[in-house]
């Protein structure tokens, strides 16, 4: 349970699925920084405490409630998590991450100010749910936010990279970025140049398909080499602190895109003339879509996407939190309740 800036483990009875809901079966539940902003006390006031942490969900359908359709008992889903009011055009067209009235909802989405995946079992809407048959349940839990937001980022700027020669930065290579690698790789003919201060993502972006894997130091000389001297076409930033900000203008093609991510607290002066290069677009891309999502697990299903993983009970989950807010993971941590 999510509240006060902590989180701990209680007992409480398995939930019962409403008109158009169904109850899942937890499998496994992904762990991302989102949920140490909650434990720190970034919690909207909008949001009810206590609720139960765990927005990146798989399941198998338990208990299915009435007017219900399109889902069976024991088929393996994952959850659209993102919140939204249900009646906007966005909403409509499944892009509820984009819901005009996102400021004034009770949450963020399932597991962001209300209950989520992070237990035995959880109930969300029939409408949220997405086939996750034939791929691991550790690895379809990640799909949901760390894929999800990579893909949706990524194919924000498709008109870059599918020019010729194209070349993408990635700065971060945790639990979003890798994943964003493996998705360029699969997706696209471009050159990824990958950057990170540790030694352990470096080698995993050399193994998620990185032509260059290079720490923060290096990074400018790097994108020289593989560009030619004139930048890169887009940068994603998943760190989003003042130092990759600052990195990834300096290392941006005129007309290229940066595509900040992560949520580190950096801030970037838009101003003309000023540091930035002439003609570049700005995107802050937020989670994505149910047809996303429905991509991307399709991309796994396929063995095109292999996120890292590391798993811990259900009953460890502060330790998972501890790791990861220490920078001791590398790729994704997930909780398994059984």
């Amino acid at each position: 349970m999510a509240g006060s800036g902590r989180a701990e483990l209680v007992d409480h009875e398995s939930p019962e699925p409403g008109p158009g809901e169904v109850r899942l079966d937890v499998l496994a539940a992904g762990v991302c920084h989102s949920d140490l902003a909650v434990l720190a006390g970034g919690v909207s006031r909008a949001w009810a405490l206590p609720f139960t942490l765990g927005h990146e969900i798989c399941g198998r359908v338990a208990v299915l409630g009435s007017d219900v359709e399109g889902v069976d008992v024991g088929d393996q889903v994952v959850v659209h998590a993102p919140y939204g009011c249900g009646r906007c055009r966005r909403c409509e067209r499944g892009q509820t991450n984009y819901c005009d009235d996102r400021d004034r909802l009770p949450a963020a989405g399932i597991g962001l100010g209300v209950d989520g995946g992070m237990a035995d079992s959880v109930v969300v809407g029939a409408e949220r749910l997405v086939s996750a048959s034939g791929v691991d349940p550790v690895v379809a839990a990640t799909l949901t936010d760390a894929g999800l937001t990579s893909f949706h980022a990524i194919e924000g700027c498709r008109d870059l990279l599918t020019e010729p020669d194209a070349v993408v930065v990635v700065i971060g290579v945790g639990g979003l970025g890798h994943l964003a690698i493996g998705i360029l790789r699969a997706c696209y003919g471009v050159q990824v140049v990958a950057v990170d201060t540790r030694d352990a993502a470096l080698e995993l972006a050399g193994e998620c398909g990185a032509d260059v894997a290079v720490g923060p130091g290096g990074a400018a000389a790097a994108v020289t080499a593989v560009a030619g001297g004139r930048g890169a076409d887009v940068v994603f930033d998943f760190a989003g602190a003042q130092s990759s900000l600052e990195l990834a203008t300096a290392v941006l093609r005129t007309a290229g895109e940066l595509v900040v991510v992560g949520s580190g607290g950096g801030v970037l002066r838009v101003a003309k003339p000023g540091v930035l290069p002439a003609g570049i677009r700005l995107r802050l891309p937020f989670w994505g879509s149910r047809t996303e999502l429905s991509g991307v697990v399709e991309l796994a299903r396929q063995g095109a996407l292999r996120p890292r993983t590391t798993t811990f009970p259900l009953t460890e989950a502060d330790r998972a939190f501890a790791e990861l807010r220490d920078g001791k993971l590398v790729g994704r941590a997930v909780l398994v309740p059984r």
